[in-house]
């Protein structure tokens, strides 16, 4: 097992020195589900909430969520984003709306941070934005799907959607 890059040889916390890594394109695929009633969830669909487009608005959030990312992460670096693709969908078969995030850069470190911080933000702002009508809703299965980039390389989740299973990490 690797050791944990963010502490130095005493235990203290430090922000990694990313600076002799080569440049490379990146991308990390994220993901996570929200589960609520279905009563909510054909308001959502339906676009009958008094407060707006809930999923037009989750997706703003999710997008400017991985921008900031670095100042809600305290060892995070600021990466220059290409790009952010947030996708929301209604699974009716589960009264619930599956969130997935697509964060790429050209940088030398990762953006797996980025692309959870989207899928978790967005899923708050549904969460946000349906509270009044559903406090019981459920954020749920957020994880990382896949990266691609650096010198790890590619990593992909191998089970399918809703297991739980823990892959060994790579490296930032």
């Amino acid at each position: 097992m690797s050791k944990l890059t963010h502490l130095n040889e005493s235990g203290a916390a430090r922000m990694v020195d990313v600076g002799a890594k080569d440049v490379t394109a990146r991308e990390a695929v994220a993901e996570g589900l929200i589960r609520m009633q279905m009563e909510t969830l054909r308001l959502i669909v339906e676009g009958g909430h008094k407060k707006g487009d809930v999923l037009a608005v989750a997706r703003m959030a999710g997008i400017m969520a991985a921008k900031k990312t670095a100042e809600l992460v305290p060892l995070c670096h600021a990466i220059p984003l290409t790009a952010v693709e947030i996708e929301l969908t209604p699974d009716e078969a589960r009264a619930a709306v599956h969130c997935r995030g697509t964060v790429r850069t050209q940088a030398r470190t990762g953006v797996e941070m980025e692309a959870l911080t989207a899928v978790e933000i967005a899923l708050l702002t549904i969460y946000d934005m349906c509270k009044a009508v559903d406090r019981g809703m459920v954020i749920t299965d957020i994880r990382l799907v896949s990266k691609t980039g650096g010198k790890s390389g590619t990593w992909v989740r191998s089970e399918g959607w809703g297991e739980r299973h823990e892959e060994p990490g790579g490296e930032e």
